[in-house]
């Protein structure tokens, strides 16, 4: 069991910003509110997945549901009389599941079975633990009847506990949820509440002027960084709609990609949110839909794809995610002055490798041939020899048949590389531009089921448009397979014979699947399914004469996937510093390639 929860452990601090992108998005596809940037707990991911998604499920029904500010400030308030955070907490916890579960099972089959497991897990965990309280032992009771059906040989009073929270099952009012938490808190809690401090009413008329000037220090977490009312909202908002106490920061669990199901008028908002965030498509709606039927097939059928300029390129209005995206934009080029002068050395040897390769196969070549220039010295062979090479032929290599594709992973797990992925992605644009061989340059991510396409230089763009690449920011997931195939489909178009895709990628493909209506329910896009998908995708495009290479930046217990995924045309780099001999070498060899 501890060497389990060792690996669960360190499963989890690699993988925890794809947990927190993950949880969000069922909370988004749940409340529907798909701009509400809410903060969800993620460490009970590295106990149990199931209480977390649970924990996910039920704060977004009782965000859509119900107001869940005024719930949270009516909190707030009993604690500005002193009521105990924790019991209160655990009231509040058990009225938000008792309002909430039927509703939402009602519309979403799947989470009752997602609730069954994560009671599941609690009563093997926890349960040593809330038995040791009467409120805990209440907790015991609900889950034990969802887990196991058991009802009746309750005691009088936890019966009429249990009561109490069934009968908020069909309400839709929350000032409903808010009479039975203070009625629970003050019977089974602190029977001397009212009579010290007042009834409910009198909580109620608490107003903002007293609750700001309350000192709320003892309240907040150490890494409080907002005023203290509104941190405390934040932080009571959060807990109520959990499942159990806030677990530990040693206890993890390993992460398994979820099937999220969203409705049609979900799939319509969905749109609308990639657009808003991640800018205008530059694609005519005819245009997208001619690729998705292309290109999203088999493993990636129910995906889409989306083209865009980005959101600074192209807003639809200011959020928080352009803001966001101008942010990471001047710390790349923050970086990109700090390491200046490595950068111009990198491009100037770059260049020169690629300058030199293509002066070779720009050189003449004198070949022997049937037919040409006659050769004197050869006439002695007729009616000697089988030898027809008499002649000799002057050949000029094509210096101008080039054209590169150069896609970066822009998912979350790149973003503590994040200005040094740019600043790889600038140097190899600016030396393919100082040699004028025609290159794009995009990013990809995936957010539900789009992969996003970020356009920062088109391939035939002026040298100027290289300095967009540092419009690079990571985000949620990666569909490498499918960003790969949309990469070559655009090399396919272009008239250069030779043809090369260069993908800078930490060789973790890995994507959370969201089903439309009628959808094909394909295997979740996660560990080894993705990495032979991603694979497979490689050699298609090398079948078609396309040159892959990939550039790996991760870290290096991912190298075993990226040498899975591209073979011995893959490039590590391990230091900025080596960046363009490494990439050098391998571009100089397809330039030589192609020249025999």
């Amino acid at each position: 069991m501890k060497e389990q929860e060792t690996l669960n452990e360190d499963y989890f601090d690699e993988n925890q910003y794809e947990i927190e992108n993950r949880i969000r998005n069922l909370y988004w596809t749940v409340s529907g509110n798909y701009g509400e940037n809410i903060k969800l707990d993620t460490v009970s991911f590295s106990r149990s997945p199931w209480v977390s998604l649970y924990d996910a499920v039920k704060q977004g029904a009782f965000s859509r549901y119900f107001d869940r500010n005024a719930f949270g400030l009516y909190l707030v308030k009993k604690l500005y009389y002193g009521a105990d955070e924790q019991a209160l907490t655990n009231v509040a916890q058990l009225a938000v599941d008792s309002a909430v579960y039927r509703k939402i099972s009602a519309e979403r089959k799947g989470v009752q079975e997602i609730r069954k497991k994560a009671f599941s897990d609690l009563l093997d965990y926890d349960f040593t633990r809330l038995a040791s309280y009467y409120l805990g032992q209440i907790k015991i009771c609900m889950m034990q009847q969802a887990v196991r059906g058991q009802t009746g040989h309750e005691q009088a009073r936890m019966q009429q506990a249990l009561d109490m929270l069934a009968g908020l099952r069909d309400t839709e009012d929350t000032m409903e949820i808010i009479r039975v938490t203070d009625a629970m808190y003050n019977w089974l809690v602190d029977p001397y509440f009212e009579k010290n401090h007042g009834d409910l009413e009198k909580v109620l008329a608490v107003t903002m002027e007293d609750l700001q000037e309350f000192n709320w220090k003892d309240y907040l977490e150490e890494e409080a960084e907002e005023e203290d009312l509104t941190q405390v909202l934040n932080q009571v908002n959060q807990a109520v709609a959990q499942t159990g106490e806030v677990p530990s920061e040693e206890e993890k669990k390993e992460t398994r990609m979820k099937r999220v199901l969203v409705d049609a008028e979900a799939a319509e908002k969905m749109y609308s949110y990639i657009e808003l965030n991640y800018g205008r498509s530059y694609l005519s709606a005819g245009e997208q839909k001619r690729l998705n039927r292309s290109l999203c097939r088999g493993a990636h059928a129910d995906c889409s794809l989306y083209f865009t300029d980005g959101i600074l390129s192209n807003m639809v209005k200011r959020n928080y995610q352009s803001e966001y995206a101008r942010r990471s934009k001047s710390e790349n080029l923050r970086v990109y002055g700090h390491y200046t002068r490595v950068a111009k050395r990198n491009i100037e040897v770059l260049a020169d490798t690629l300058r030199r390769a293509l002066v070779a196969r720009s050189e003449r070549e004198t070949v022997k041939s049937e037919y040409g220039s006659i050769v004197p010295s050869r006439l002695w062979k007729l009616g000697r020899s089988h030898d027809k090479k008499l002649f000799e032929r002057v050949l000029k290599k094509d210096s101008s048949e080039f054209v590169v594709h150069v896609l970066i992973d822009a998912s979350g797990s790149q973003r503590s590389r994040q200005s040094l992925v740019a600043l790889q992605g600038y140097i190899i644009s600016e030396a393919l531009s100082n040699v004028q061989i025609p290159h794009r340059v995009m990013g990809f991510c995936t957010f539900w089921d789009y992969t996003v396409m970020q356009r920062y230089r088109d391939y035939d763009d002026p040298k100027e448009a290289n300095k967009r690449i540092f419009e690079f920011h990571a985000s949620s997931n990666n569909r490498d397979g499918l960003a790969i195939r949309a990469a070559a489909a655009s090399l396919r178009e272009r008239p250069e014979e030779n043809k090369v895709l260069i993908v800078l990628s930490d060789g973790r493909p890995n994507d959370i699947i969201v089903n439309r209506p009628n959808s094909k329910n394909p295997a979740p896009y996660a560990g080894d399914y993705a990495v032979r998908d991603t694979a497979s995708e490689v050699r298609k495009v090398r079948a078609e004469g396309i040159s892959v290479l990939g550039v790996f930046a991760g870290e290096e217990q991912d190298l075993q996937a990226e040498r899975r995924i591209f073979g011995k045309d893959f490039a590590y780099i391990r230091n900025i510093m080596n960046f363009s001999s490494v990439v050098g070498l391998y571009l100089k060899r397809q330039l030589d390639d192609t020249a025999q």
